[in-house]
């Protein structure tokens, strides 16, 4: 897990588009703070500081300690919004977490030892099918990526949930079915190779068939 960082804010008294646009003109990004059973709490955060956190990785599973008048409040980013032409932050949703929190949280998946991977050697392609599986886990001891070793897979394995090891505590929200996290697929030329031999064997048989009629 990502060591945690500091994000000083300041309370915000308005709400309302009319207050966000204004809050924005003057650098800052507004934020809410919710969760643990208590009142959600409207604050602003410095907009440089805050772009490069989100654009850093890991901002939705790293803890975040706000500072805000003179307390310091535990929390997991839980979404956030960007400008569609800028990618500039324009809102951001925090959850109040502590070392007793359970959390649900998309977890990236990072493929290791592709070199190692016989299918992929022979041509075939890495078909991923999630980038990312979402997670139950402690607030505290959430995983940066899930690691997955190709190592010896072959052209046609699937690669399924039940193959990861995850850390201890940590579970997959989905837990009734044993889903496809990537496969290894032919390329498209030996695909159309066996295509081609698989129709060239059925004609073979039907002619045959026929000429012993």
């Amino acid at each position: 897990m990502s060591e945690a960082y500091e994000l000083k804010a300041e309370a915000r008294e308005r709400v309302g588009k009319g207050s966000s646009r204004e809050i924005r003109r003057n650098g800052k990004v507004p934020a809410v703070i919710y969760g643990d059973k208590q009142a959600p709490v409207s604050i602003t955060l410095d907009y440089k500081t805050l772009y490069y956190k989100i654009h850093g990785g890991g901002f939705k599973t790293t803890i975040a300690n706000i500072l805000l008048d003179g307390k310091s409040i535990q929390v997991l980013p839980k979404d956030f919004q960007l400008d569609p032409v800028s990618d500039k932050p324009v809102h951001v949703d925090f959850l109040r977490v502590s070392a007793k929190s359970m959390v649900n949280v998309h977890v990236p998946i990072h493929f290791l030892h592709e070199e190692a991977s016989p299918g992929i050697k022979r041509g075939g392609v890495l078909n991923i099918v999630r980038h990312d599986i979402e997670l139950h886990a402690p607030a505290n001891a959430i995983p940066d990526a899930i690691e997955i070793d190709l190592t010896g897979t072959q052209i046609g394995d699937s690669i399924h949930i039940s193959a990861v090891t995850l850390p201890k505590g940590v579970t997959s929200v989905i837990h009734d079915r044993d889903f496809t996290i990537a496969t290894i697929a032919a390329p498209a030329v030996l695909a159309a190779d066996e295509e081609t031999t698989e129709a060239a064997a059925a004609e073979t048989t039907e002619t045959a068939e026929n000429e012993g009629e």
